[in-house]
């Protein structure tokens, strides 16, 4: 079995997890214990970043951590693109790590 940190060609150390959690739908369900989640996964060296489908104009503000906004692209291969495999994803519907949305 290939892991995606390998099949994308971007090795690093896996000292840090690096965790993709989605906004709307999964963040939206229960902010105070995905903002416990993201205070516990930082006190424990890993990195949460919201990965979000938005568009930059419909900003999230004052997050709990770094957001990035792929304009309605698969989040897989923009993050990949960005040089930022995600170890871990928690979104609730998985179909858009790979596939764009029509914008």
């Amino acid at each position: 079995m290939v892991r995606a940190d390998q099949a994308y060609g971007c090795i690093r150390k896996q000292a840090t997890v690096r965790i993709g959690l989605d906004f709307d739908g999964t963040y939206t369900r229960d902010p105070l214990l995905w903002d416990r989640f993201i205070a516990v996964a930082n006190e424990h060296g890993h990195e949460v970043i919201c990965v979000t489908m938005r568009f930059e104009d419909e900003s999230l503000a004052d997050f709990p951590c770094e957001v990035i906004y792929t304009a309605r692209k698969g989040k897989v291969g923009h993050m990949v693109k960005l040089g930022r495999p995600i170890d871990i994803w928690i979104d609730d519907n998985p179909q858009w790590l790979l596939l764009d949305a029509a914008a």
